[in-house]
C-alpha cells in the first residue's frame, strides 16, 4: 500500500427513481465519469440509490425481493465494479442485497480498485419487515494507506456505532443517507417538507432553499453529524437522496467533514449535485477527539454492553407511537 496524506473523495446527492435501476445507474455512471476527470480516489454515493427508497415500506415482500440482487454476480454491481477498476476508485453504493441463505438487507457496498468490494448491512433497518438488521460493523485498507468504515443513515444517529468504527482503525467514514424532511415523531426533530415546493423549486429558489438549510434540512444534521467527525477524530463523507422520495422530500446538503467536525464543503442546492474535497489526513493524529480517545477508561463502560429492558427493534423504535423513560428507576424492566 502507498501512503498519501491527501485523499480526493467527492460525496453526491441525486433523486433516485423508485425501482426504476436502469435509470439510477445512468445516473451514478454519469457522476464516476466526472469524479474520474476531476481525479477523485473515494467516491460516494447515498443509501439503496441503486433500488430506490421510500417506495419500499409499501411494497410487498415478494416485491422487495425482487428488487434485491445476490452480490456475487449483481448486475448492478457488475458495472460500478469495472469503473472502479478502470478509475482506480473506490465507489461505495447502496441496494437490497440478498444473501446466500435468502435474508434480505438494505446494504452498502464498496467497490475497490482492485475489483474486490466490502459490504455494510445496515445495522438498524426499519424500511421493510423483509429486511432483516445487520449484526457486524464494516471497517477495511484502502490502496492509500488508511482505512475506511461505512455506517448507512439511523447507523450514525448512534453514538456507539461511530465509536466503535474509530476504534476498528477506520479514519473515513462513509455515512450514506436518505433522509431530511421525514415526520419525526420528536416535538423538535424534523418534519415534512411539502412536495409541491420540490415540484414548484425552479419558480420558488429562496423558499426551497431555505426549507433545505433550515430544522427540516441542513441545522438538524448540524445538530449531531459534527460531533460525530469531531469527537471521533476522523472525516466523514455526508450522501443524501434529494427531491421528491415517494410522500417525502429528501433534502440533501451533501457534504464532508473533517476530524474536527469542520465542513470543508458542501451543497444546499435542490438538485442532483457532486461535492468535492481533498482530505488531509495529517489533521487526524491531533484532533481533539483523537487526543481524547487516549484518555478512554474502558473499564468503566461496562453499561454500554449491558441490556437495559427497554431495547427495541429498529421498526419498533423507529415508528412506535409509545414513549419510552429511559432514566432513573424506569430502566429496567422486572
Amino acid at each position: 500500500m502507498t501512503e498519501s496524506k491527501l485523499i480526493k473523495s467527492a460525496v453526491v446527492q441525486f433523486q433516485h427513481q423508485a425501482g426504476d435501476k436502469k435509470y439510477n445507474l445512468m445516473v451514478i455512471e454519469k457522476y464516476i465519469e466526472q469524479a474520474a476527470l476531476q481525479g477523485i480516489q473515494i467516491l460516494a454515493f447515498p443509501e439503496m440509490c441503486i433500488t430506490g427508497y421510500w417506495h419500499v415500506p409499501k411494497l410487498s415482500a415478494d416485491e422487495v425481493k425482487d428488487l434485491a440482487e445476490p452480490l456475487s454476480d449483481s448486475p448492478s454491481l457488475s458495472l460500478i465494479r469495472s469503473l472502479a477498476m478502470r478509475h482506480n476508485m473506490l465507489i461505495g453504493v447502496g441496494l437490497i442485497e440478498q444473501a446466500d441463505d435468502g435474508r434480505l438487507y438494505n446494504a452498502y457496498v464498496a467497490c475497490m480498485p482492485d475489483g474486490s468490494f466490502h459490504t455494510h448491512r445496515k445495522l438498524h433497518a426499519f424500511e421493510h419487515q423483509a429486511i432483516s438488521s445487520g449484526d457486524a460493523y464494516t471497517v477495511f485498507d484502502t490502496p492509500w494507506g488508511v482505512k475506511v468504515g461505512i455506517l448507512i443513515c439511523w447507523d450514525n444517529n448512534l453514538v456507539e456505532n461511530v465509536r466503535a468504527t474509530t476504534l476498528l482503525g477506520a479514519d473515513i467514514l462513509l455515512a450514506p443517507h436518505q433522509t431530511g424532511g421525514t415526520n419525526s415523531r420528536s416535538p423538535h426533530g424534523m418534519k415534512p417538507i411539502p412536495l409541491e415546493l420540490w415540484h414548484q423549486r425552479h419558480e420558488k429558489k429562496e423558499e426551497i432553499t431555505a426549507a433545505f438549510r433550515g430544522p427540516n434540512g441542513r441545522e438538524w444534521l448540524m445538530r449531531w453529524l459534527p460531533s460525530r467527525a469531531h469527537d471521533n477524530g476522523l472525516f466523514i463523507l455526508f450522501s443524501n437522496g434529494v427531491g421528491a422520495d415517494d410522500d417525502e422530500v429528501r433534502t440533501g446538503n451533501a457534504m464532508i467533514l473533517d476530524p474536527y467536525g469542520r465542513v470543508i464543503n458542501e451543497t444546499w442546492a435542490a438538485a442532483d449535485r457532486m461535492v468535492t474535497a481533498e482530505l488531509d489526513l495529517t489533521l487526524i493524529p491531533l484532533s481533539t477527539g483523537r487526543r481524547w480517545i487516549y484518555g478512554r477508561r474502558p473499564a468503566l463502560y461496562t453499561i454500554l454492553a449491558e441490556p437495559q429492558g427497554y431495547e427495541r427493534d429498529a421498526i419498533t423504535a423507529r415508528f412506535s407511537e409509545e414513549e419510552t423513560a429511559v432514566s432513573g428507576s424506569n430502566n429496567k424492566q422486572d
